[in-house]
C-alpha cells in the first residue's frame, strides 16, 4: 500500500529538524452546501533543515518521531518567492 502524500505550506522554521506546514482542504457544508476552506497544520521531520516559511513540501506519514511529529518531509515542490 503506497503512503498518502500531501502538500502544504510551510509556516514555521524556528525549530531544529522541523517544520509546521498547514494544508489547506475545501469540504462542502453537510446543511447549506457552501464550500468552506479548512486548515490542517501538520509539525513534521525536515531532516536536512532546507525548508523554508512559504515553501510548499510534500510530507509523507511516518513513525511517531516526537509528542506531535508524525509527518516527514519528502521533497520541496515550490519555493518561496524572495522579496
Amino acid at each position: 500500500m503506497a503512503k498518502k502524500e500531501i502538500v502544504g505550506t510551510v509556516v514555521s522554521d524556528k525549530m531544529a529538524k522541523s517544520v509546521v506546514v498547514a494544508v489547506e482542504r475545501q469540504v462542502r457544508h453537510p446543511l447549506y452546501g457552501k464550500l468552506q476552506r479548512l486548515t490542517s497544520r501538520f509539525m513534521a521531520h525536515d531532516e536536512d533543515d532546507a525548508a523554508r516559511v512559504g515553501d510548499r513540501v510534500a510530507l509523507v506519514p511516518s513513525r511517531p518521531l516526537s509528542r506531535r511529529k508524525r509527518w516527514v518531509v519528502v521533497r520541496i515542490v515550490e519555493r518561496a518567492k524572495e522579496v
